[in-house]
C-alpha cells in the first residue's frame, strides 16, 4: 500500500517526518498496561536501535519508500528519544521519522491516558503481527497538512513512534496513518530480527 501512494521518481506521496512530536509528557498512573491499553505479549528489546535508530530502516527500505535521492539524518539526542530522518531534499515535506520514545516508560499507556486532553486527534489502528498501533497527536493533520504520527508497542513500557508526511500532491488525496501503518510494519520487521 505504502509503494502505491509512493512515487520514487519524483516524490508524489512520499511521507516525511513533520516534527510533529508532542513534548509534553502525559500524565503518569505507573501502570502498565493501563485500562483498554492492549498488552504486548512478546516484547521486543529496542537498545540497539536507540544507540543506532537509522538501523530502523534498512537503505533498500528507504529507497523503496523514498526514492534513490534520500537522505538520512540521525538525531540520537533528540529531546523525545534517539531519532532518524529520512527526508528527500528535492521534495519539499516528504519524509519519515521514527522515534525511540524515551520520555516515559508508559508505552501505550501514556496515549491513552492523554487521550481527549493532550491528544484530541486519538485512533487505535490495527495491530501489526500482535504489536498495538495507535496514530495520535494535538491536532489532526491528516486531510490538512498530509501528517500522521502513529506509535508502535515494543513492550508495555516502551514505543516507537513513526512521523509521516506526505508530498504536497498527494495531501487528501492519501491517508498518511494508512503510510505510517506501513512504514512501522517494516521497522517491527527489523526489530524482530535482532531480537
Amino acid at each position: 500500500m505504502l509503494t502505491a501512494c509512493t512515487d520514487q521518481m519524483n516524490g508524489t506521496a512520499s511521507p516525511s517526518t513533520s516534527g510533529t512530536q508532542p513534548t509534553t509528557a502525559p500524565p503518569s498512573s505507573g501502570v502498565v498496561p493501563g485500562p483498554g491499553v492492549p498488552k504486548v505479549d512478546n516484547p521486543l528489546d529496542v537498545s540497539h536501535f536507540q544507540q543506532a535508530p537509522c538501523d530502523s530502516l534498512s537503505p533498500e527500505q528507504s529507497r523503496e519508500l523514498l526514492g534513490s535521492a534520500v537522505t538520512t539524518n540521525p538525531a540520537v539526542d533528540d529531546q523525545a528519544g534517539p531519532t532518524c530522518r529520512w527526508n528527500v531534499p528535492a521534495v519539499s515535506q516528504a519524509g519519515v521519522g521514527v522515534t525511540y520514545f524515551k520520555t516515559t516508560q508508559l508505552g501505550l499507556t501514556g496515549i491513552y491516558q492523554a487521550k481527549d486532553t493532550i491528544y484530541p486527534f486519538f485512533e487505535p489502528l490495527d495491530p501489526i503481527d500482535g504489536y498495538p498501533t495507535v496514530a495520535f497527536g494535538q491536532i489532526d493533520e491528516r486531510s490538512t497538512k498530509g501528517r500522521c504520527l502513529l506509535a508502535l508497542g515494543t513492550s508495555d513500557t516502551q514505543q516507537v513512534d513513526i512521523a509521516i508526511s506526505l508530498s504536497e500532491a498527494n495531501i487528501g488525496k492519501k491517508d498518511p496513518c494508512a503510510a505510517a501503518h506501513e512504514v512501522a510494519a517494516k521497522v517491527l520487521e527489523n526489530l524482530r530480527k535482532a531480537n
